[in-house]
């Protein structure tokens, strides 16, 4: 067991954590202390998906950190950053997405959108899919699917079921009594899992015809990582509910759900304090999701597919590849096994490639480079990659 954050007083998470000892980060690239550099080919998992330090958002929290950074808990003081990142958001999405509430993660956001769902349709059935993952919270642990990650925190929220994903005749379990269906537009620990477009349109369709609330969590999906803004729009069709994170802050740590401006007013009335945050929307949070916003406008997604395209085609023909299932640069690469699949991703990230395996599909690792990585890096990564896969 490699135990250095444990002796660092910090909690460990893994018996055998990376442990790279970061000095800086810019563009694509991470460099250690010791001099070494890494392509990071996962965006910090999906989270620098406009690289490090990325001019447009490192100007706009330079230019809140000059003005303040907290002043009161969500909801109370106008703020003119939180109000500017959420017209930019609002500006990418459709009607009635036109209401934000920005919270401190992923996992919170999840939350918020559970107890939205309920309070919108006075209903307490919830409905998730198999293999899907969304938060290690109490209420997303519960509706995500891995049962080996939830056993030890049982008791979780009652009125959960869930369905096969991608599977049309499941969908005839929704019914009047679903207060929401709750999934990943992709599936992202699962190993990269895309429905097909007669399911998720079969999918919104029985949602309205029973009232349920249909919420795509796109934490991991969303801000470009597919190849379009939000992956929903691969789909023809829009949620009731939208969760972000993750690559939304632009480095920050930020989480939030757009709905309906008249779903939510509930969270204002009969309780007030519906959902409360102290820190959510914080000022340097939302500086970071504004310059994001910005940098993803930027985006020429024509780019994003030809490299995404580019590294699929190099990949794909070696004898331990069995399967890629890609949507624009969100990769699952999967081996023959587990094992071949640990020693590919450790002997990558020697070459200096910062790759990752999926917690529910071990057999696989993940690749998520930047959106704007060039063509040089990535065929410095195709490179490496492949000499990863020949040495086992």
């Amino acid at each position: 067991m490699d135990d250095r954050f444990l002796k660092a007083n910090l909690a460990q998470t893994t018996p055998f954590p990376f442990t790279i000892e970061v000095e800086r980060a810019e563009g694509s690239w991470i460099y250690a202390k010791d001099g070494k550099r890494y392509l990071d080919m996962i965006s910090g998992l999906a989270v620098s998906n406009f690289g490090h330090q990325h001019p447009i958002i490192m100007q706009s929290i330079r230019e809140q950190m000059e003005k303040h950074l907290h002043v009161m808990v969500y909801g109370e003081f106008q703020q003119d950053i939180i109000a500017e990142a959420a017209k930019e958001l609002v500006s990418l999405l459709p009607s009635p997405l036109d209401t934000v509430y920005f919270v401190n993660s992923g996992a919170e956001a999840i939350e918020a959108a559970l107890k939205l769902a309920k309070r919108v349709t006075g209903k307490t059935e919830m409905i998730s899919f198999r293999g899907s993952y969304h938060g290690s919270t109490h209420g997303a642990m519960s509706v995500s699917g891995n049962e080996g990650k939830k056993r030890a925190f049982r008791p979780l929220l009652p009125d959960v079921r869930f369905l096969k994903h991608n599977a049309l005749e499941d969908l005839e379990q929704i019914s009047t009594k679903t207060a929401c269906v709750i999934l990943e537009t992709i599936q992202g620990d699962a190993g990269i899992r895309i429905p097909d477009l007669c399911f998720m349109q079969a999918l919104r369709t029985k949602c309205s015809e029973t009232g349920a609330l249909l919420i795509l969590d796109e934490i991991q999906a969303g801000m470009g990582r597919t190849g379009k803004a939000f992956a929903f729009e691969h789909y023809g069709i829009q949620p009731d509910i939208l969760v972000l994170g993750k690559a939304l802050g632009g480095g920050m740590p930020i989480g939030a759900i757009v709905s309906a401006r008249e779903h939510m007013e509930q969270f204002t009335y009969a309780p007030m304090l519906g959902h409360i945050t102290t820190f959510g929307g914080h000022p340097l949070a939302c500086a970071g999701a504004y310059g994001a916003l910005e940098a993803l406008k930027k985006i020429d997604f024509e780019e994003v597919e030809d490299k995404g395209q580019r590294i699929e085609k190099a990949i794909a023909g070696h004898h331990k590849v069995v399967e890629i299932r890609r949507k624009g640069m969100f990769f699952a690469i999967e081996l023959t096994d587990a094992e071949t699949t640990q020693k590919v991703v450790h002997k990558a990230l020697e070459l200096g490639i910062i790759g990752f395996w999926f917690l529910s599909c071990p057999e696989a690792f993940r690749i998520a480079p930047p959106l704007n990585i060039s063509t040089e890096e990535v065929d410095w990564a195709i490179e490496r990659i492949l000499e990863a896969l020949n040495d086992h």
